[in-house]
């Protein structure tokens, strides 16, 4: 019980982003909201596009693990924002918003002791929620990473 228990502590702290590179509130934090959608020369891709992509993926993980009707979204297209830059002014605190709350319920799930993290996920094909977990936090942690290289080179970093 104690390794268990061990486990979802461990689970939650990698969730929070925050040990071996900058968290994400402190990457999302402070960025001005003209530098939201622009792209730095010779990259794809944007920190709203970033930040909407890690919305996106951890919301569709999360109802992954809880919906047994789940319908896997269209790779790419529904993945990705349409749009270089938040459609609307209040998008990219809406998209932190819903990242945060997200995490949270990921968070609750792993403190859910009637749980089995290695238990199959029963319309999966063979993903465990231990996995999904993983996934989040290992995905989390790469775009974290590239927003921070995208904040360096528009100079919002540091």
């Amino acid at each position: 019980m104690a390794q268990e228990q061990s486990l979802r502590d461990h689970l939650k702290r990698l969730l929070d982003w925050d040990d071996a590179h900058a968290g994400f509130d402190r990457v999302v934090a402070g960025v001005p909201a003209e530098m939201w959608g622009v792209r730095p020369e010779g990259l794809p891709y944007s920190l709203w596009q970033l930040l909407e992509h890690m919305r996106l993926a951890q919301a569709d993980i999360l109802d992954f693990c809880r919906n047994p009707q789940y319908s896997q979204p269209a790779w790419p297209d529904d993945y990705w924002p349409r749009t270089e830059a938040p459609p609307a002014p209040d998008a990219w605190e809406r998209s932190v918003a819903a990242i945060r709350a997200d995490r949270q319920a990921l968070v609750e799930m792993i403190d859910d002791p009637g749980l089995n993290l290695f238990a199959e996920i029963g319309h999966g094909e063979g993903q465990t929620y231990l996995r999904e977990v993983l996934l989040v936090a290992d995905h989390g942690a790469y775009h974290l990473g590239e927003m921070v290289a995208v904040r360096r080179l528009l100079g919002v970093w540091g």
